[in-house]
């Protein structure tokens, strides 16, 4: 071969790794999926570190002395944090405060319970909280917003409000609201009812509010209360009695109003921040600094995610990558914002489409599940799958048929009963979790 066709060999060579190079590049840039070049993308060891293939490889990751194993997100009625083995805690925080709290009988054990549509107006949460606080102590329904348009269908709280002003996680601008996504102003009243509360149970009645340049005041049944704080995030104790219905009502307030606690002084109290339509990745809208203030006010010993059902929107759907690049950040911030906590992540339940005339599982809903579980994995948070608990492929369209329904028409929302359901799937997992902990004390 003459030196100029080896020339352009090299020339030839040279254009076409370079063509390939783009190519890798702006399929990772633009999320872009073909086959061809997919499972041979140039860049794929650069921007997929080792730690975030464990679990496509199957194979186990020294964590400490422990191995892992991803496959064990698959699992129905598990909490997991991908341990190999069956004797280790997945909550080793949370059961370690379960044991002492059973011991000594004192102490506070605090729940904040995230989810979208699928825990609003209590479910889930409701039947949840009345199991811990049956095998553990406490007592109340925990946190209440000041304004709530479930509130009508709230079964264990009534909230009756007026002339309050309301910023949520969707109004344009909005940042900082409390954990619940909302935060209020103005001079308004809200009349509170705590249905879970046994008549006679002595209860403390906590307000929950941000920064203020003033002094805002709060009357507390017609008892006048001065609110005091510099933190952006504030808590006053407003009454320690045993009623179960009272009125709070705002003057010249110049501080953000979160909204009201009710709890024991000991026991289990769990926070249910229910948020209708959302997939979380509007927490981008809390910042972290935030985050430590809630933490340092209402310390919480667990965290609970259960999020997804709205990212299966549309019947055809099956890649979910894109969730990953922008639901991580907030799974860092949490990490960050409480260190001490441990972080359950719950998937997605089973959602329904028509598919030539039939209601069956979303085609996306196993891709999903899966996704979660490898964020749960990468980030080192514990794993519960709801999907499967709940009976996996088509489960939904199962429990909409069962006489009583265990689920609404829709093949989204479990019902009443069906939440309750899952509720006693996921406390039995919790006690599953809880009996590791113990075994290993004995040891």
């Amino acid at each position: 071969m003459s030196p100029n066709r080896n020339w352009r060999v090299v020339v030839l060579l040279s254009v076409c790794f370079g063509i390939y190079l783009i190519c890798s590049v702006m399929m990772y840039v633009f999320n872009i999926r073909w086959k061809p070049l997919q499972n041979i993308n140039l860049i794929s060891e650069v921007i997929q570190p080792e730690h975030l293939q464990e679990h496509k490889n199957n194979t186990p990751l020294a964590s400490g002395n422990s191995a892992r194993n991803f496959e064990l997100y698959k699992k129905a009625d598990l909490i997991t944090d991908f341990t190999a083995g069956d004797s280790t805690a997945a909550l080793r925080h949370f059961t370690e405060k379960l044991n002492e709290l059973r011991k000594t009988k004192k102490g506070k054990i605090r729940i904040a319970y995230f989810g979208d549509s699928m825990i609003e107006g209590d479910l889930l949460t409701r039947k949840l909280r009345k199991l811990l606080q049956k095998e553990f102590g406490g007592a109340g329904v925990g946190f209440l917003p000041f304004v709530s348009k479930v509130a009508p269908v709230r079964e264990s709280a009534e909230i009756k409000a007026g002339g309050w002003k309301t910023t949520n996680f969707m109004d344009k601008g909005a940042h900082n609201m409390y954990v619940s996504g909302f935060s209020f102003s103005g001079n308004g009243t809200t009349l509170f009812t705590d249905k879970t509360l046994a008549p006679g149970t002595v209860t403390n009645k906590t307000v929950i509010f941000g920064q203020s340049s003033g002094t805002p005041v709060l009357l507390y049944d017609n008892a006048r209360i001065l609110l005091n704080g510099t933190s952006p995030v504030n808590t006053q104790r407003l009454s320690r009695d045993t009623l179960r219905s009272f009125t709070v009502r705002s003057q010249n307030a110049s501080a953000p109003q979160y909204g009201i606690s009710i709890e024991s002084d000991n026991g289990v109290i769990i926070d249910n921040f229910s948020f209708r339509g959302i997939t979380g990745v509007e927490f981008k809208k809390i910042d972290e600094d935030f985050l430590k203030a809630v933490q340092a006010k209402n310390h919480y010993d667990l965290i609970v995610m259960q999020y997804g059902v709205n990212l299966l929107f549309r019947p055809d759907d099956t890649e979910y990558s894109y969730y990953v690049k922008i639901m991580t950040p907030n799974l860092v911030k949490f990490r960050n914002a409480f260190p001490d906590a441990d972080i359950l992540m719950v998937s997605s339940a089973d959602r329904a489409f028509r598919y030539n005339g039939e209601f069956q599982s979303a085609k996306g809903v196993k891709n999903l599940v899966e996704t979660q579980a490898q964020m749960a994995y990468d980030n080192h948070l514990s794993f519960f799958n709801l999907f499967q608990s709940m009976g996996g492929e088509n489960s939904i369209v199962a429990w909409a048929s069962m006489e009583p329904p265990l689920a609404n028409k829709d093949y989204v929302h479990p019902n009443g009963k069906g939440t309750d359901v899952l509720a006693e799937k996921l406390y039995q997992a919790m006690m599953k979790d809880y009996k590791k902990y113990i075994s290993t004390q004995k040891k």
